[in-house]
């Protein structure tokens, strides 16, 4: 299903960058917060350098008459936050990020934290795996939980070994299925890709899918695999070999998660192969 952007419940529009790909699927998702009639606005991850894109934004804004307020930040992969400090720039808003240096501003960011700006709240929820800094944000009034890289719309996830870790991923995972269990969760809205309006579902499948893809790399490790390659040529067999590189971060956060000594045998002169 492809994915154009648009708007979410009362307060969320997405603005989609150009920056579609293997790894960024229909693009970037920008997201721009704001209550009915609210002469302020939020910013999430403005995405990538890119001019049009970030006119594209403020146009979206200037639109219901308010303007950028505060800028935030999922976390700091480029495709996310390479524009932020440019945009904050043009619109004259600070930055706040875990990353410190991310954050333009005195105020940082991080789980457990409460935005709010023109009458919207925003709940920060620290969601680390994906890499050590993701958030997401989870809209009070609605129940819109902007997930960054943490769920996407469609696919699974790199964990961006070593910043990454699978055991921080999954317990994130457990993190928004409970939160997703009590209700308050209404919908994910992803870094990438389309809303999901069953968000019980999703994180659910994203858990199923980490406990395969776990069983498939101790299988192959068991069956002798004993490189990193070797493992991805047996797991993602099926997975085009475009993401490749991207499912070799993933594995070696497995391994690692698994408990598998990745550093090269010493009996072997290539160092290619880990220790059995």
């Amino acid at each position: 299903m492809s994915w154009s952007g648009g708007p979410w419940g009362a307060s969320a529009r997405c603005v989609l960058a150009p920056n579609a790909g293997p790894m960024t699927l229909d693009g970037t998702n920008t997201w721009v917060l704001a209550r009915p009639g609210s002469s302020v606005a939020v910013v999430v991850d403005p995405g990538p350098e890119d001019a049009g894109h970030l006119a594209a934004v403020r146009a979206v804004v200037d639109s219901s008459g308010a303007r950028v307020a505060l800028v935030l930040l999922t976390h700091s992969h480029p495709d996310h936050a390479e524009s932020a400090r440019t945009f904050a720039g043009l619109v004259g808003a600070p930055v706040r990020a875990l990353d410190p240096g991310f954050r333009i501003g005195s105020e940082g960011l991080a789980g457990g934290d409460v935005v709010e700006v023109g009458g919207l709240e925003i709940r920060v929820v620290a969601t680390p795996g994906h890499t050590s800094d993701s958030l997401s944000f989870l809209l009070a009034e609605d129940g819109g939980l902007l997930t960054g890289d943490t769920v996407l719309g469609r696919g699974s996830t790199v964990i961006a070994h070593p910043d990454g870790r699978l055991g921080d991923y999954l317990a994130s995972l457990q993190l928004l299925a409970s939160l997703a269990g009590t209700g308050e969760v209404a919908a994910v809205l992803p870094g990438h890709g389309p809303v999901l309006d069953d968000p019980a579902g999703a994180i659910e499948g994203y858990l199923a899918h980490r406990e395969e893809r776990l069983a498939q790399v101790a299988a192959a490790v068991a069956g002798g695999a004993r490189t990193v390659q070797a493992v991805v040529e047996v797991v993602y067999a099926a997975v085009d070999r475009a993401l490749w590189p991207a499912a070799e971060l993933s594995v070696r956060a497995q391994l690692d998660y698994l408990g598998v000594d990745q550093r090269p045998a010493a009996r072997e002169p290539n160092g290619t192969r880990w220790r059995p």
